[in-house]
């Protein structure tokens, strides 16, 4: 089954999470990925949408340190 532009773009911000913060779990970068997404998908203006993702799974890593 072929994967949704969503799931491209998590599966992505994901993998630049992973290669900017190693030393992080990845299980944690991928829920806090995914939260960030659960909570912006359903934005109008979906062109910003991967860096928005990045920008709040970063915050949501930020609180869990």
């Amino acid at each position: 089954m072929a994967e949704s532009e969503d799931d491209l773009v998590v599966r992505h911000v994901v993998q630049r999470l992973l290669t900017a913060l190693p030393q992080l779990d990845a299980e944690l970068v991928r829920a806090c990925v995914e939260t960030a997404y659960e909570e912006l998908r359903y934005a109008r203006v979906r062109t910003y949408l991967p860096v928005l993702i990045e920008r709040r799974a970063r915050d949501l890593l930020s609180s869990d340190e």
